[in-house]
Protein backbone atom coordinates (compact mmCIF):
# COMPACT_ATOMS: atom_id res chain seq x y z
CA UNK A 1 0.00 0.00 0.00
CA UNK A 2 1.81 3.29 -0.78
CA UNK A 3 -0.04 5.23 1.68
CA UNK A 4 -3.38 7.17 2.43
CA UNK A 5 -1.56 10.77 2.08
CA UNK A 6 -0.23 9.76 -1.11
CA UNK A 7 -3.62 8.42 -2.74
CA UNK A 8 -5.35 11.94 -1.56
CA UNK A 9 -2.41 13.46 -3.01
CA UNK A 10 -2.79 12.06 -6.37
CA UNK A 11 -6.93 12.45 -6.39
CA UNK A 12 -6.13 16.50 -5.79
CA UNK A 13 -3.67 16.14 -8.52
CA UNK A 14 -6.65 14.59 -11.01
CA UNK A 15 -8.82 16.89 -9.78
CA UNK A 16 -7.41 20.25 -9.86
CA UNK A 17 -6.16 19.08 -13.48
CA UNK A 18 -9.54 18.47 -14.46
CA UNK A 19 -10.25 21.83 -13.42
CA UNK A 20 -7.48 23.11 -15.28
CA UNK A 21 -8.05 21.64 -18.66
CA UNK A 22 -11.65 22.92 -18.22
CA UNK A 23 -10.42 26.81 -17.62
CA UNK A 24 -7.75 26.11 -20.00
CA UNK A 25 -10.26 26.36 -23.12
CA UNK A 26 -11.54 29.60 -22.65
CA UNK A 27 -8.40 31.47 -20.54
CA UNK A 28 -6.77 34.07 -22.57
CA UNK A 29 -2.76 33.94 -22.89
CA UNK A 30 -2.02 37.06 -21.12
CA UNK A 31 -3.94 35.08 -18.24
CA UNK A 32 -1.87 31.88 -18.36
CA UNK A 33 1.18 34.31 -18.89
CA UNK A 34 0.91 36.27 -15.74
CA UNK A 35 -0.51 33.31 -13.92
CA UNK A 36 2.38 31.06 -14.53
CA UNK A 37 4.68 33.68 -13.46
CA UNK A 38 2.82 34.37 -10.16
CA UNK A 39 3.38 30.66 -9.50
CA UNK A 40 6.89 30.53 -10.45
CA UNK A 41 7.20 33.51 -7.60
CA UNK A 42 5.76 31.43 -4.82
CA UNK A 43 7.66 28.49 -5.95
CA UNK A 44 10.96 31.10 -6.03
CA UNK A 45 9.98 31.52 -1.72
CA UNK A 46 9.25 28.33 -1.19
CA UNK A 47 12.56 26.92 -2.55
CA UNK A 48 14.21 29.71 -0.46
CA UNK A 49 12.10 29.40 2.53
CA UNK A 50 13.34 25.29 2.65
CA UNK A 51 16.96 26.20 1.63
CA UNK A 52 17.48 28.74 4.42
CA UNK A 53 16.11 26.60 6.96
CA UNK A 54 17.93 23.54 6.08
CA UNK A 55 20.94 26.22 6.09
CA UNK A 56 20.95 28.36 8.91
CA UNK A 57 20.87 27.59 12.85
CA UNK A 58 20.09 29.94 16.28
CA UNK A 59 22.27 28.85 19.22
CA UNK A 60 21.87 31.27 21.69
CA UNK A 61 20.76 34.26 19.88
CA UNK A 62 23.46 33.82 17.17
CA UNK A 63 22.69 32.57 13.42
CA UNK A 64 25.32 30.25 11.84
CA UNK A 65 25.33 28.07 9.27
CA UNK A 66 25.72 24.43 8.76
CA UNK A 67 26.01 21.12 5.87
CA UNK A 68 27.16 24.62 3.37
CA UNK A 69 30.11 22.23 2.13
CA UNK A 70 27.14 19.34 1.88
CA UNK A 71 24.93 21.50 -0.19
CA UNK A 72 27.75 21.88 -2.57
CA UNK A 73 29.13 18.45 -3.11
CA UNK A 74 25.14 16.72 -3.25
CA UNK A 75 24.05 19.39 -5.96
CA UNK A 76 27.84 19.02 -8.05
CA UNK A 77 28.15 15.24 -7.85
CA UNK A 78 24.13 15.01 -8.50
CA UNK A 79 24.75 17.16 -11.98
CA UNK A 80 27.58 14.38 -13.03
CA UNK A 81 25.60 11.64 -12.15
CA UNK A 82 22.10 13.10 -13.69
CA UNK A 83 24.38 14.08 -16.49
CA UNK A 84 25.64 10.93 -17.28
CA UNK A 85 22.36 9.46 -16.91
CA UNK A 86 20.32 12.26 -18.92
CA UNK A 87 17.67 12.23 -16.60
CA UNK A 88 16.00 15.14 -17.60
CA UNK A 89 15.93 14.27 -21.45
CA UNK A 90 14.55 10.70 -20.32
CA UNK A 91 11.99 12.31 -18.78
CA UNK A 92 11.13 14.59 -22.11
CA UNK A 93 10.61 11.17 -23.89
CA UNK A 94 8.30 9.73 -21.96
CA UNK A 95 6.57 12.81 -22.16
CA UNK A 96 6.68 13.28 -25.67
CA UNK A 97 5.93 9.29 -26.02
CA UNK A 98 2.92 9.97 -23.91
CA UNK A 99 2.24 12.87 -25.76
CA UNK A 100 1.90 11.04 -28.88
CA UNK A 101 -0.44 7.98 -27.31
CA UNK A 102 -2.84 9.63 -25.25
CA UNK A 103 -3.57 13.18 -26.44
CA UNK A 104 -2.75 12.49 -30.42
CA UNK A 105 0.27 15.33 -30.52
CA UNK A 106 -2.65 18.12 -30.55
CA UNK A 107 -1.26 19.20 -27.20
CA UNK A 108 2.07 21.11 -28.46
CA UNK A 109 2.64 21.67 -23.99
CA UNK A 110 2.17 18.19 -22.74
CA UNK A 111 5.19 17.35 -22.36
CA UNK A 112 6.12 20.40 -20.27
CA UNK A 113 3.55 20.20 -18.22
CA UNK A 114 4.35 16.79 -17.16
CA UNK A 115 7.80 17.62 -16.70
CA UNK A 116 6.87 20.78 -14.81
CA UNK A 117 4.74 19.25 -12.29
CA UNK A 118 6.37 16.25 -11.77
CA UNK A 119 9.25 17.60 -10.55
CA UNK A 120 7.22 20.67 -8.61
CA UNK A 121 5.10 17.76 -6.77
CA UNK A 122 7.88 15.41 -6.30
CA UNK A 123 10.96 16.92 -5.38
CA UNK A 124 9.75 19.09 -2.45
CA UNK A 125 10.50 18.72 1.93
CA UNK A 126 6.70 17.74 2.25
CA UNK A 127 6.93 14.86 -0.43
CA UNK A 128 9.84 13.76 1.71
CA UNK A 129 8.80 14.22 5.50
CA UNK A 130 5.37 13.40 5.12
CA UNK A 131 5.38 10.35 2.85
CA UNK A 132 8.31 9.20 6.23
CA UNK A 133 5.96 10.49 8.72
CA UNK A 134 3.26 8.74 6.80
CA UNK A 135 5.52 5.32 6.71
CA UNK A 136 6.70 5.28 9.88
CA UNK A 137 3.83 6.52 11.99
CA UNK A 138 0.66 5.92 9.73
CA UNK A 139 0.40 9.49 9.83
CA UNK A 140 -0.79 11.33 6.17
CA UNK A 141 -1.30 14.66 8.24
CA UNK A 142 1.37 16.00 6.09
CA UNK A 143 1.29 14.77 2.96
CA UNK A 144 -2.98 15.47 3.34
CA UNK A 145 -1.84 19.53 3.98
CA UNK A 146 0.85 18.63 0.61
CA UNK A 147 -2.90 17.55 -1.31
CA UNK A 148 -4.40 20.68 -0.93
CA UNK A 149 -1.24 22.27 -2.26
CA UNK A 150 -0.95 20.26 -5.18
CA UNK A 151 -4.21 20.51 -6.01
CA UNK A 152 -4.58 24.19 -6.70
CA UNK A 153 -1.14 24.11 -8.04
CA UNK A 154 -2.13 21.41 -10.61
CA UNK A 155 -5.45 23.65 -11.46
CA UNK A 156 -2.98 26.75 -12.35
CA UNK A 157 -0.43 24.40 -14.35
CA UNK A 158 -3.16 22.61 -16.08
CA UNK A 159 -4.57 25.66 -17.62
CA UNK A 160 -1.32 27.09 -18.41
CA UNK A 161 -0.08 23.82 -19.80
CA UNK A 162 -2.73 21.46 -20.79
CA UNK A 163 -3.31 17.82 -19.51
CA UNK A 164 0.68 16.51 -19.85
CA UNK A 165 -0.12 17.81 -15.91
CA UNK A 166 -2.37 14.01 -15.50
CA UNK A 167 0.55 12.54 -16.19
CA UNK A 168 2.81 13.72 -13.03
CA UNK A 169 0.35 11.23 -11.00
CA UNK A 170 2.50 8.58 -12.20
CA UNK A 171 5.83 9.36 -11.09
CA UNK A 172 4.45 11.16 -7.58
CA UNK A 173 3.00 7.92 -7.05
CA UNK A 174 6.01 5.65 -7.68
CA UNK A 175 7.86 8.14 -5.50
CA UNK A 176 5.78 9.16 -2.31
CA UNK A 177 4.72 5.63 -1.95
CA UNK A 178 7.73 4.59 -2.74
CA UNK A 179 9.05 6.51 0.60
CA UNK A 180 6.31 5.34 2.34
CA UNK A 181 6.71 1.65 1.84
CA UNK A 182 10.37 1.85 2.50
CA UNK A 183 10.43 3.94 5.57
CA UNK A 184 9.66 0.76 7.78
CA UNK A 185 12.75 -1.36 6.55
CA UNK A 186 15.25 2.42 6.45
CA UNK A 187 13.98 3.71 9.66
CA UNK A 188 17.10 2.68 12.13
CA UNK A 189 19.04 4.66 9.36
CA UNK A 190 17.16 8.26 9.25
CA UNK A 191 18.30 11.01 11.84
CA UNK A 192 16.71 14.47 11.82
CA UNK A 193 19.94 15.68 10.46
CA UNK A 194 19.61 13.91 7.10
CA UNK A 195 15.82 14.18 6.82
CA UNK A 196 16.47 18.00 7.14
CA UNK A 197 19.66 18.04 4.79
CA UNK A 198 17.65 16.01 2.01
CA UNK A 199 14.93 18.49 2.37
CA UNK A 200 17.13 21.17 1.71
CA UNK A 201 18.56 19.98 -1.85
CA UNK A 202 14.80 19.55 -2.72
CA UNK A 203 13.71 23.12 -1.94
CA UNK A 204 16.74 24.27 -3.81
CA UNK A 205 15.82 22.36 -7.09
CA UNK A 206 12.10 24.05 -6.21
CA UNK A 207 13.91 26.79 -6.49
CA UNK A 208 15.31 25.77 -9.72
CA UNK A 209 11.51 25.30 -11.23
CA UNK A 210 10.61 29.01 -9.66
CA UNK A 211 13.53 30.23 -11.76
CA UNK A 212 12.03 28.31 -14.92
CA UNK A 213 9.33 29.16 -14.86
CA UNK A 214 9.45 32.99 -14.13
CA UNK A 215 12.28 33.51 -16.34
CA UNK A 216 11.83 30.83 -19.36
CA UNK A 217 14.70 29.68 -18.90
CA UNK A 218 16.21 26.19 -18.92
CA UNK A 219 17.56 24.80 -16.00
CA UNK A 220 17.66 21.05 -16.03
CA UNK A 221 16.47 20.41 -13.05
CA UNK A 222 15.76 16.81 -13.67
CA UNK A 223 19.77 16.04 -14.16
CA UNK A 224 19.65 17.48 -10.94
CA UNK A 225 17.53 15.17 -9.03
CA UNK A 226 20.29 12.93 -8.07
CA UNK A 227 21.30 15.46 -5.57
CA UNK A 228 18.65 14.81 -3.38
CA UNK A 229 20.35 11.14 -2.69
CA UNK A 230 23.56 12.64 -2.05
CA UNK A 231 23.12 12.80 1.34
CA UNK A 232 22.59 9.43 2.01
CA UNK A 233 25.81 8.49 1.11
CA UNK A 234 27.77 10.87 2.87
CA UNK A 235 25.82 10.13 6.08
CA UNK A 236 26.26 6.45 5.59
CA UNK A 237 29.74 6.86 4.51
CA UNK A 238 30.63 9.11 7.61
CA UNK A 239 30.07 6.19 9.96
CA UNK A 240 33.35 4.89 8.53
CA UNK A 241 34.86 8.59 8.08
CA UNK A 242 33.55 10.72 10.40
CA UNK A 243 35.29 13.84 8.84
CA UNK A 244 32.13 13.69 6.67
CA UNK A 245 30.10 14.53 8.79
CA UNK A 246 31.42 17.87 9.32
CA UNK A 247 30.63 19.45 5.86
Amino acid sequence: MIGLGTIINCATIAAGATLGVILKGGLPRRFETTILQALGLCTFFIGIGGAVSGLLTVTDGTVGTQHTMLLVLSLVLGAVVGEALDIETRLNRFGAWCQDRFSGGGDGQFVQGFVTASLLFCVGAMAIVGALEDGLNGNPSILIAKAVLDGVSSVIFAASLGRGVYLSILPLAVYQGGITLLARFIRPWLTDALISQVSCIGSVLIFAIGFNLMFDKKVKVGNLLPAVLMPVVFFALARFFPALGTL
